[in-house]
């Protein structure tokens, strides 16, 4: 195998999405060429994901990551300047035992992804091939189904909705650019309609609308009308995907689901048990067309998770994000129990591509569906789209139609499809849901 050797690793902190710091790293080898990556961030950590280390000073009220940006230029350079960028595995691997730590607190998940997402960046240009086909290979050609964000809630938006996510996936498509074109129009008319009801067309994190309502049920009524509007069919067209993110409303003591946004509404507190959150699931599940519900129940409710998997497994995706961040092992236990069907992939929450690439074997080697996805806080790098064309994901998450950070992954894509040409293959798996 041809050397490319690594000449230099350097960090620098820039911002995020939200205006939170986060890292670039340019990797630079001996014959010039360079990769370069910068690490997306979540809202909040889930208890089962690596570390992401952050300063903790006053400084960007303890956000800032010149701890890590000083491990990726000292530790980390001093690891693997010399070695051939092309060994990505052994890279990841040597990264990891360094570390030494169960999960990454001592480089810092987000100083490793950061260095590993460059290093396979620099092969590809080194090479001359997209990354998409680096990572994948020759059978990388599968472009994935948007799941686009619509409405925002729980702790990323100012209202009173208690779920995070209410997103649209163009089912009836013909194809990528078709879809993207649907997924914008009904984006379009949410807006007026928001507008026309005298509702906020505000945005939350990840450029969904929040205005502020309480039930899902009124949300998803708007979306109903939205999608209509724009002259789709709900069901056949278009259909519907949640992400709950229930871990947050989640009472690990007495085993109860706190609603505070619906409470606020009703004047009184509102509690369920997993139980009645799967009848809830079965209820909206019957009324409307969703094809998919993320963390459904919380991260550890495994008697939940089971129960929901039996009652709705069979009929709709139901996704683990914060029930296996990203991990092996989380992902293993979920197999041996029978939770979930499809597992929402996040390179952040496991700290190197190795890794990432471990927990999408096991997914599909299993029968689950991967789930490509961004995170609240992202940046301009498009490396989860090709990601998700290297791995054959099918389905990617990557927000709304707004902003420069999420628009830069549904662009890629384009490009992708465009370059594939009649190789593209469109994720056509039947996700509707009438």
């Amino acid at each position: 195998m041809k050397e490319y050797e690594i000449l230099d690793v350097h960090a620098v902190e820039i911002l995020d999405s939200r205006g939170k710091p986060t890292l670039d790293v340019t990797v630079t080898l001996k014959d010039g060429i360079t990769g370069c990556a910068s690490v997306a961030s979540g809202t909040e950590a889930g208890r089962y994901e690596a570390f992401e280390l952050r300063d903790g000073d006053s400084r960007h009220k303890g956000n800032g990551v010149e701890q890590a940006v000083t491990n990726v230029n000292t530790r980390i350079a001093d690891k693997i300047i010399g070695m051939n960028v092309l060994e990505q595995v052994k890279l990841d691997r040597l990264l990891i035992k360094a570390d030494g730590t169960e999960n990454k607190r001592k480089y810092g998940a987000n100083a490793m992804l950061g260095v590993s997402l460059a290093c396979a960046r620099a092969s590809a240009n080194a090479l001359g091939i997209p990354l998409y086909r680096y990572i994948g290979g020759t059978n990388a050609k599968c472009i994935p189904l948007p799941m686009m964000n619509m409405i925002n809630g729980g702790i990323q938006a100012d209202n009173a909705l208690d779920i995070q996510e209410i997103m649209i996936a163009p089912v009836g498509a013909a194809n990528y650019s078709h879809g993207l074109d649907m997924c914008c129009e009904i984006y379009y008319s949410l807006k007026e309609i928001l507008k026309a009801k005298k509702l906020s067309s505000g945005t939350g994190d990840e450029g969904g609308f929040a205005p502020d309502i309480s039930s899902i049920s009124e949300a998803l009524d708007i979306l109903m009308e939205a999608v209509e509007e724009a002259g789709y069919n709900p069901g056949n067209d278009v259909s519907f995907a949640l992400d709950v993110a229930a871990t947050r409303l989640y009472d690990d003591n007495s085993g109860l689901y706190f609603f505070p946004g619906e409470s606020f509404k009703c004047g009184k507190e509102i509690y369920r048990n997993a139980e009645e959150m799967v009848q809830y699931y079965e209820d909206i599940v019957g009324r409307y067309p969703i094809y998919s519900i993320e963390d459904g129940l919380g991260d550890n409710d495994i008697k939940g998770w089971k129960l929901m998997t039996y009652r709705l497994g069979e009929r709709i995706q139901l996704v683990g994000d914060a029930l296996f961040a990203t991990n092996p092992g989380r992902i293993s236990l979920g197999i041996e129990n029978k939770m979930a069907n499809a597992v929402l992939i996040k390179p952040n929450q496991i700290g190197t591509l190795t890794e990432v690439l471990e927990a999408v074997e096991l997914a599909k080697c299993s029968g689950y569906s991967a789930i490509i996805s961004h995170r609240a806080g992202e940046t301009e790098d498009t490396f989860i789209a090709d990601l998700a064309v290297a791995v054959s994901a099918g389905q990617i998450k990557t927000g709304a139609p707004w902003g420069s950070d999420r628009v830069a992954k549904y662009n890629r894509l384009l490009k992708i499809d465009e370059e594939l040409g009649k190789n593209s293959h469109f994720y056509k798996k039947n996700l509707a849901n009438g």
